[in-house]
């Protein structure tokens, strides 16, 4: 009986640990597509709100999103870009990184980045992805 009732303790504090934690995401963006972007940045941003720990990885026309003085289109209802939304993604705590493959095959360097925003290294990423309580969401 003893055993018994340890056990269920252990199991209901392992539980609410689990439950505690925020949710790990990644948020893998590759589109050139003005839309596509600013919807990936959109939920990055609600998943934030709702409590999410998300990173965000830009690769292809989407690393452009990345670099100092980014523009790009303004979306509707809000009027606002992609870059915008990133950053303000990035103010609430989020993380963000280029893929590995981005700098040296646009020819930016990692000072063209924006603040808080580096290039990813491969071994890390790919241990993050492999997390078990990571979602992984590709644009």
């Amino acid at each position: 009986m003893k055993k018994t009732f340890v056990a269920l303790v252990l199991a209901a504090i392992s539980s609410y640990s689990i439950a505690t934690e925020k949710q790990q995401v990644t948020v893998s963006l590759t589109s050139a597509s003005t839309m596509a972007q600013g919807m990936a940045m959109v939920l990055a941003n609600q998943m934030q709100e709702q409590g999410a720990q998300v990173d965000i990885l830009l690769c292809d026309k989407a690393g452009d999103i990345a670099l100092k003085g980014a523009e790009g289109e303004t979306l509707k209802p809000n009027n606002v870009t992609p870059a915008q939304l990133l950053d303000g993604a990035l103010k609430k705590g989020a993380t963000a990184s280029v893929c590995a493959l981005y700098l040296p095959n646009t020819g930016n360097k990692a000072e063209d980045l924006r603040d808080g925003i580096k290039p990813a290294n491969p071994a890390e990423m790919g241990a993050r992805l492999l997390e078990a309580n990571r979602k992984v969401i590709g644009f």
